[in-house]
């Protein structure tokens, strides 16, 4: 067998066996035009230069109930990527908390979803955990793939007001930091409306 043979065999094998890769959201809404000044915490969101449509997914929230990222039209919506055994992910609890606490008056939603495979075990740890009051949801169908990758966690994505992607930051980040809160207000101004 010749070389091209042989790597035209292992492309073929290796698409046939390798798991389909995450959908990324590839149809552009609209462009978002200059991007807004960041401050140094916040040098690794990236704040897309088109919003990006997404699929309707259904999650659920611990008691079982579906939900989709689609229901809260009119404003910014922060979706936080976690999973038990993730620890950094953990140290981001209290901040998400915060944050919705914060904003729980403006056109802001923080909606945390674990990633987590035994997603009926969530709530135990969140409450051994003294998190017991923290609302999350769960994909325990793994249809996050379909609106965004949850290969990196903790990640956060911001959707607009009518649920097209913006922007996002992948990895830990110290949400408790003062120059946080007037960023996000800066991105509430520019996307809740859209």
């Amino acid at each position: 067998m010749n070389k091209t043979h042989l790597l035209s065999w292992l492309f073929i094998v290796s698409s046939l066996v390798m798991p389909a890769q995450a959908q990324v959201a590839s149809n552009k809404v609209y462009n978002t035009g200059k991007a807004i000044e960041k401050p140094l915490i916040m040098s690794r969101f990236i704040e897309m230069s088109s919003a990006r449509e997404v699929p309707d997914v259904n999650f659920k929230d611990t008691q079982g109930g579906s939900i989709q990222l689609k229901e809260f039209k009119g404003k910014l919506v922060m979706v936080n990527l976690w999973a038990t055994w993730c620890a950094p992910c953990i140290k981001e609890i209290p901040q998400m908390e915060n944050i919705r606490q914060v904003n729980k008056d403006n056109k802001l939603v923080v909606v945390p979803i674990s990633i987590d495979e035994e997603s009926d075990k969530v709530q135990a740890f969140l409450e051994r955990h003294n998190f017991g009051h923290y609302k999350t949801w769960l994909d325990p169908n793994k249809d996050i793939d379909r609106v965004m990758p949850a290969d990196v966690v903790p990640a956060t994505y911001f959707f607009d007001g009518s649920g097209n992607l913006i922007g996002f930051l992948r990895g830990y980040l110290d949400w408790g930091d003062k120059e946080v809160q007037p960023y996000l207000e800066k991105l509430i101004a520019k996307y809740a409306h859209r």
